[in-house]
């Protein structure tokens, strides 16, 4: 491993990155800054298979419980937070490895892309949150036509950022071809869709088992519904639905899996860009 050298793993939801980035950074002299959005919050830890202090076996883990529930928290902030703790563990000799399953997140520290300055928009966005979002893509493809041909039209967290920027500087800004801000090593880890899914569903039921939903419990103590969990993931939208007694407990396992699997397809499309240069494991 060359000094500078940063390290970044990418893969579905379910294919073992934050184990394989411990391996890595105990093999590499190497510290894991996070690339998950909402491992970023404190008080969502099963759900979103925020890593425990026993799993991370001493390496030092950074970008995690960054974040009040109520806080909204944008790509721009994420990398005005993480880019300096990344400049910090070359500086002391040893492996930035960036380990998550949000794209943006990753590609803002190792791409040399420039990321609109906009601060949420509160407002706006509770004017938002009241559509659907096949609603909110058609109303981007209006606004900004290039920008709704480029996103995930279900993406519905993406789509109300572009509608923000959109909102504050007329349209979001093209970015030129990103270029490499560091000497990077990427792995990509691409296990089969049965594999995922068997994943997947083992995953949920130990989850389930350890508590998953008492801690959908306590988000709805502090006022949360289904209909406004959405920012936090699909398994906290699921469960409250079936404490609402809007699903039963099998719709919800169901509809937890199903939205996993289309996930990580989601996931998949974006990693494409990695394949040529990428390790695959």
């Amino acid at each position: 491993m060359n000094k500078g050298e940063v390290i970044v793993i990418v893969g579905p939801t379910a294919s073992g990155k934050s184990d394989f980035a411990v391996d890595l950074a105990i093999k590499n002299n190497g510290e894991i800054i996070s690339a998950d959005s909402r491992q970023i919050y404190k008080g969502l830890d099963i759900g979103t298979g925020k890593i425990t202090k026993k799993e991370m076996k001493g390496i030092k883990h950074y970008m995690l419980d960054l974040c009040n529930l109520e806080d909204t928290f944008s790509v721009a902030e994420y990398k005005h937070i993480a880019q300096p703790i990344l400049e910090n563990i070359i500086h002391r000799g040893k492996t930035p490895i960036i380990c998550g399953g949000t794209g943006q997140y990753i590609d803002s520290l190792i791409f040399n892309t420039t990321i609109p300055q906009v601060k949420p928009n509160k407002e706006l966005r509770e004017k938002l949150e009241k559509k659907t979002t096949s609603e909110l893509y058609e109303l981007l493809c209006k606004k900004d036509s290039r920008r709704g041909k480029e996103i995930d039209k279900h993406n519905r967290v993406r789509i109300i950022r572009a509608l923000e920027i959109i909102e504050s500087l007329g349209k979001v800004p093209t970015q030129e071809i990103p270029k490499f801000i560091y000497k990077t090593k990427i792995y990509l880890l691409s296990p089969t869709r049965k594999e995922i899914r068997e994943r997947v569903t083992a995953r949920l039921h130990k989850r389930l088992k350890i508590g998953m939903i008492d801690e959908v419990k306590n988000l709805i103590k502090k006022g949360y519904k289904s209909e406004n969990m959405k920012k936090f993931g699909l398994e906290y939208v699921a469960i409250s639905k079936f404490l609402e007694g809007k699903i039963s407990e099998e719709e919800m396992k169901q509809e937890i899996i199903t939205k996993s699997m289309q996930y990580a397809k989601r996931q998949d499309t974006w990693n494409q860009k990695y394949r040529k240069i990428a390790e695959i494991i």
